[in-house]
C-alpha cells in the first residue's frame, strides 16, 4: 500500500478534496504516542490502494503549534511513528498560489515525490484569472492537476496520477528564508498567471458581515436559528424514529411470551440504546450547521467578530475555534487547541472546553427541556424550550470563559500572543463534503451508542433483573414490574448513593442517572428509560412522555444546571490528559466543574421548589 500525505496551507480546499476523493472510507489516524491525530482515508485505484493522511494546513515547514510540528516531523521523516510518505499529494489555491507555492519551495527540497492538486479552478476563471498549469507544470517539474472537489471536476485525474510513480520536484535556485521563497514564488507566477480580479462578492459581504453593529447582529440571528432548528427541524424526524421503536417494542410483545428474552429485548435493548438514537436526527443538524459554517468561510469572521469579546476573557479570537468545536465533541475541540501557538493560552482554552454544550448533552437537554419546558411562543419563532436550550449554551460558555480569565490571572499569567486569522473567500459549500462529514459524525454517534452506551444499558438491565423474584399473578404486569425494579440490586445501589444527591432532589432512579453518565453523559437516557419504564400504562410511550408525567419541575431544572457544568466524560478527562501531559488539569477541571455543578444544581432546585 503507498503511503500519500494530503498537505496545503490553510482555507484551500484540502478537506473538501480529502472527503471527495476518499468519501466513507475514512478515520481518525491512530498512531502510537501521536496527540495529533490526522484523517486518513483509503483511495482504490487501477493498480492498487492508496492511503490517504490528511496532515494539519502549514504555510512554511518552520511549525509554530503542535498541529504543525506534526505535518513537518512526518514530511522531514523524523517522526517517531508515522514514517515519511512515498509521496506527497499538495493542495494549490489558483485564487491564491503564492503562499502555497512558497511551501511548495520548501517541500521540493525533501526530495519526495510531490502531486499539485490546484483548487479553485472555476473561482479564478469567474474572477477573469488565468493560470498556466502546463509551463507551471514543465517549470516544476511535477504534475500538475485542475480540480474542482466539489463538483468532482479533475478528481478521475487525481486518481490516475495517484496510482503512477509521482515525479520528485527539479531542483530549486532560491534563497533558503521565507522572503526568499514568496520572492520566487511571486516570480514564477508573474511568468504563468495573472491574478484574478478581487472577489466583489466577499468584499461586500465582509463590509456587512464584519461590521460591529450589523456583523454582530447577524451573528445573534444565526446562533438564535441554529438553537431553534434544533428542536424544529429534528422533530418531525424524531417523532419517525420514535415511532419506529414503539412498533418493534409492540411487535416484540405480540410476538413472545412474557419472559426474561422479552425483557432483555425491549427494556435492555430498545429502551437503553433505542431512547439515544432517537436524537440522533438533532446531531445531525447540529454538525450540519458547524460544517456550513466552517466551510463557507464564515467561521474564521465569527473569530474575527468574537475576539473582542475573548480578550475579556484573557484569550483571543484564534480559541473560538477549538471552543466553537467543541459545541460537537469537547475532544476534537479540545485537539484542536493546538493550532494556539502559546502554551498558556492553550492550556487555558482546554480547561473551557469541555464547558461548551457537546452534542453529548444534547439527547440529555432535549429529553429533559421536553420533559418539563413547554413549547410555548417566546419571541417571535422562537419557543420557550429553544430559549431554554440556548439558555444552557450560553450559560456552559460563559462559564468556561470565566474559568480561562481566572486561570489567565491566576496560574497561567503571560503575555498574550497577537492574534491574526486569514479570511477565505465566500463559497457554497459542497453537498457530497458535507454529507461525507455528517456521515461520518453521525457514524461515530451511534458506534458509540452501540458499544459503550449497549454495554452499560446490558448491565444495567441486568442489575434491574437481579435478584427475580416470582412474579405475583394476582397483580397487573406493570405492578410486577415496578416490584422487580424496587427490589434490585440497580435499585440498592441508586439507594446507596442517593442521599450525596438528596439536596438536589433527585430520587434514587434519577441518582443512578447520573452516577452512569459520568461514564459517558449519553448513559444518562438510557438510564432512565430503564428506569422509568415500568411507570406507565404504556410501555412503548416516548421516554420525554414518560418523564413528563413524572418528573417535577424543580428536578428537571435541577438536573438542566447539572448537566452544564459537570465534566462526565471518562474520554475527554483522558484527552487533556494527554494534551496538556500532566494529571494535574484535568483533575482540577473535575473538581471545579463538580463544584459547579452541584452548586448550581442545588440552588436550581430550591428556588423552584
Amino acid at each position: 500500500m503507498t503511503n500519500v500525505a494530503l498537505v496545503g496551507t490553510p482555507n484551500v480546499g484540502k478537506s473538501t478534496l480529502f472527503n471527495a476523493l476518499t468519501g466513507l472510507q475514512q478515520k481518525v489516524g491512530n498512531f502510537p504516542g501521536v496527540t495529533v491525530e490526522p484523517m486518513v482515508g483509503t483511495v482504490k485505484t487501477d493498480s492498487q490502494t492508496v492511503r490517504l493522511i490528511d496532515l494539519p494546513g502549514v504555510y512554511s515547514l518552520q511549525p509554530t503549534s503542535e498541529d504543525e510540528r506534526l505535518t513537518v516531523e512526518v514530511l522531514k521523516g523524523i517522526h517517531p511513528s508515522i514514517k515519511q510518505p512515498d509521496a506527497v499529494l499538495l493542495v494549490v489555491s489558483a485564487v491564491d498560489p503564492e503562499k502555497c507555492l512558497s511551501l511548495y519551495s520548501a517541500i521540493a527540497e525533501l526530495g519526495i515525490p510531490v502531486i499539485i492538486a490546484l483548487t479553485m479552478v472555476d473561482a479564478l476563471k469567474a474572477g477573469g484569472g488565468f493560470i498556466d498549469d502546463i509551463g507551471l507544470q514543465h517549470e516544476l517539474g511535477v504534475q500538475i492537476i485542475p480540480v474542482v472537489g466539489t463538483k468532482g471536476i479533475g478528481l478521475g485525474d487525481v486518481l490516475h496520477a495517484l496510482a503512477l510513480p509521482a515525479r520528485i520536484p527539479k531542483p530549486l535556485t532560491i534563497t533558503p528564508t521565507i522572503e526568499g521563497r514568496h520572492e520566487w514564488a511571486h516570480a514564477v507566477l508573474a511568468k504563468h498567471s495573472t491574478a484574478p480580479a478581487p472577489d466583489s462578492i466577499t468584499r461586500k459581504l465582509d463590509r456587512f458581515l464584519l461590521h460591529p453593529v450589523w456583523g454582530s447582529l447577524t451573528f445573534v440571528v444565526v446562533m438564535i436559528i441554529f438553537f431553534q432548528s434544533i428542536f424544529t427541524w429534528a422533530e418531525p424526524l424524531m417523532q419517525l424514529v420514535e415511532g419506529g421503536i414503539g412498533m418493534l417494542q409492540g411487535w416484540v410483545e405480540a410476538s413472545l411470551p412474557p419472559s426474561i428474552l422479552t425483557s432483555f429485548i425491549n427494556r435492555g435493548l430498545l429502551a437503553g440504546v433505542g431512547s439515544v438514537i432517537v436524537f440522533l436526527p438533532q446531531i445531525l443538524i447540529l454538525n450540519l450547521f458547524i460544517t456550513v459554517l466552517e466551510e463557507s468561510g464564515y467561521l474564521a469572521r465569527a473569530a474575527f467578530l468574537v475576539d473582542r469579546a475573548m480578550g475579556v476573557f484573557g484569550l483571543q479570537g484564534r480559541s473560538f475555534i477549538p471552543l466553537l468545536g467543541s459545541f460537537a465533541c469537547a475532544i476534537p475541540g479540545i485537539m484542536a487547541a493546538r493550532i494556539i501557538p502559546s502554551r498558556k493560552d492553550r492550556i487555558a482554552t482546554i480547561m473551557a472546553a469541555p464547558l461548551m454544550t457537546c452534542s453529548a448533552r444534547l439527547p440529555v437537554y432535549a429529553l429533559i427541556i421536553a420533559a418539563v419546558i413547554p413549547s410555548t411562543p417566546l419571541l417571535g419563532p422562537l419557543t420557550l424550550q429553544a430559549g431554554v436550550m440556548a439558555l444552557l449554551y450560553v450559560a456552559g460558555a460563559l462559564s468556561g470563559l470565566v474559568i480561562a480569565l481566572m486561570l489567565k490571572r491566576t496560574l497561567l499569567r503571560g503575555g498574550t500572543v497577537p492574534f491574526m486569522i486569514e479570511f477565505p473567500v465566500y463559497r457554497i459549500p459542497g453537498w457530497r463534503s458535507m454529507l461525507t462529514t455528517m456521515i461520518a459524525r453521525s457514524r461515530e454517534f451511534l458506534v458509540n451508542a452501540g458499544t459503550v452506551i449497549l454495554v452499560f444499558s446490558l448491565i444495567l438491565w441486568a442489575l434491574t433483573e437481579l435478584p427475580m423474584r416470582e412474579p405475583d399473578p394476582s397483580k397487573p404486569t406493570i405492578v410486577q414490574q415496578q416490584e422487580q425494579l424496587e427490589n434490585s440490586f440497580a435499585a440498592d445501589i441508586g439507594k446507596a448513593i442517593q442521599p450525596v444527591f438528596a439536596p438536589l432532589g433527585y430520587d434514587w432512579k434519577v441518582t443512578l442517572g447520573v452516577m452512569s453518565s459520568f461514564a459517558a453523559r449519553e448513559t444518562f437516557v438510557a438510564t432512565m428509560g430503564q428506569m422509568y419504564a415500568a411507570d406507565v400504562e404504556q410501555d412503548d410511550a416516548p421516554l420525554r412522555h414518560v418523564l413528563h408525567e413524572i418528573l417535577p419541575l424543580s428536578v428537571g431544572l435541577s438536573l438542566l444546571a447539572f448537566y452544564v457544568y459537570a465534566l462526565q466524560c471518562i474520554s475527554t478527562i483522558a484527552v487533556m490528559r494527554r494534551e496538556t501531559g500532566t494529571w494535574k488539569w484535568p483533575a482540577l477541571a473535575f473538581a471545579i466543574t463538580f463544584v459547579l455543578a452541584y452548586g448550581t444544581a442545588f440552588m436550581a432546585h430550591w428556588l423552584a421548589s
